[in-house]
């Protein structure tokens, strides 16, 4: 943000010193040349008044005596010609001799038809630009010649450079002042800014140590700073008070509801025959409303935490929790095969990748029919140290009825169950295994199997691990 404010207030500088630098050297440049021509012409018209009777009686001995007394600028040359064109002397003398008659010379043609020129030629003593003046020598109407005086431009171009060079150095000068002075005023205007982003950094992990000081800074950020530390103070007291009911709510609700458990249970010898299965359910129904108050507040503690990804050796992990569902599998007439190179080490969260891969085994072992297989598959990544590599990828994949793409954009959904599942869930497994490998870095998504049934991918990002040994 400095860097922008800085770079406003020196586009606004070099704007108004090129509406102010380049008109004036422009201007300056034009004086300078109007200057040059205002000399040349009175130096011209006061040697066409001079040698005016010289030049109509054609006298060429005085006239060269009287050009070079007039004549006071150096490398400075002036030509006298008659009313016919005709060069009747130069002074000074020219290194070539010049032309007998200058009559078919434009300048010449308007003089010697009473009118004054002016202009740019080629110096014919230095080979420069050079600025000439023309001017007819007559009294009133009558034309009796012209004189033509030319001066090189060499010293006026260096005045005018020198004028340019000198804005340069000047504009230069303001450009350094005024980055000083800018860096300092962008610096003191974004420092609450500064301290503003710092502290919703902080307000984002969790605990604001360092709140934004409400009296510095201009007034408008003042009152920035100000309200946003009643937001955090808010925000803080909040998140304590979720935390803390999250923890009261566990240990205070644990305990009625194992009572009810077990006086549910008491009541067995007491109840009919023909109305137990009604205990059942209520005892069924008890049990889910455990699981789903151990979801919630699993759900909770989980928004609160803060816990960063570490590196987790996946192979372990997915061999195990195999190990561990392989028994209930079998008990459900269900194959549960692995299949897969060996993924590696991944980023995850402690503890997330089992809670992940038991709430969709679980899922999956419910939706596939008897006598069919549940397969857990590894993807590892390709090229596990380059920083835009895929992430390494589990697929758990069953053989049950599937869902239909609607279906599977709800099914992360809390509470939300699909269609003719089976009784007992709580509509928090998804949830839950979607917020930890979000934590961890990673995500999950539902897609339908081309061979039926469900494909849940688990993604999760490699890292590399020089040392330890690997799950094969």
């Amino acid at each position: 943000m400095i860097h922008r404010v800085l770079l406003s207030y020196l586009t606004l500088t070099v704007l108004v010193l090129l509406t102010l630098e380049i008109p004036f050297g422009i201007l300056y440049a034009r004086s300078r040349t109007s200057a040059l021509t205002t000399t040349l012409e009175r130096d011209a018209v006061v040697l066409a008044e001079l040698a005016e009777e010289d030049i109509e009686h054609a006298d060429t001995r005085a006239l060269p005596h009287l050009l070079n007394g007039t004549i006071r600028r150096d490398h400075t040359q002036a030509v006298v010609v008659d009313r016919h064109g005709t060069v009747l002397t130069t002074a000074p003398t020219a290194p070539s001799p010049p032309a007998r008659s200058l009559s078919g010379a434009p300048d010449i043609i308007a003089a010697l038809h009473n009118h004054r020129t002016s202009g740019t030629t080629r110096d014919p003593l230095t080979g420069g630009e050079a600025r000439y003046v023309t001017v007819p020598a007559a009294s009133g109407p009558t034309v009796r010649g012209a004189v033509r005086i030319t001066a090189p431009t060499r010293g006026t171009t260096a005045r005018i450079h020198t004028a340019w060079a000198l804005l340069a150095g000047a504009g230069l000068a303001v450009l350094a002042v005024m980055t000083a002075i800018g860096l300092t005023l962008a610096r003191w205007t974004t420092r609450p800014v500064r301290k503003l982003e710092r502290a919703t950094a902080q307000l984002a992990d969790g605990t604001l140590t360092e709140p934004p000081a409400a009296d510095v800074g201009p007034r408008e950020l003042r009152r920035l700073a100000a309200t946003f530390n009643r937001t955090a103070t808010r925000l803080q007291h909040l998140l304590r008070a979720q935390h803390r009911f999250a923890a009261d709510a566990s240990h205070q609700l644990k305990t009625p509801l194992t009572a009810l458990r077990l006086r549910l249970e008491n009541l067995e010898p007491d109840i009919n025959a023909d109305a137990r299965h009604h205990l059942d359910q209520a005892i069924a129904e008890t049990d889910r409303l455990v699981r789903m108050i151990h979801g919630l507040l699993a759900l909770a503690r989980l928004e609160e935490d803060h816990t960063a990804p570490t590196p987790v050796d996946a192979d372990a992990v997915v061999h195990d929790r195999v190990e561990t569902w392989s028994a209930f599998a079998t008990d459900l007439d269900v194959t549960l095969r692995l299949t897969g190179a060996p993924t590696g080490h991944v980023q995850a969260i402690p503890g997330a990748l089992e809670q992940i891969l038991d709430n969709l085994l679980a899922n999956a072992l419910r939706a596939t029919p008897p006598g069919s297989t549940v397969t857990l598959h590894r993807a590892p990544a390709r090229a596990p140290h380059h920083r835009t590599a895929p992430p390494a990828q589990l697929h758990i994949i069953d053989q049950g009825p599937g869902m239909t793409t609607t279906e599977r954009e709800r099914a992360f959904d809390r509470f939300w169950r699909a269609p003719n599942t089976s009784p007992g869930g709580t509509g928090l497994g998804l949830t839950i295994a979607r917020q930890l490998a979000q934590a961890s870095g990673g995500s999950i998504e539902l897609h339908a199997h081309p061979t039926g049934g469900l494909d849940a991918v688990i993604q999760l990002h490699p890292t590399s691990r020089p040392h330890g040994n690997r799950a094969g």
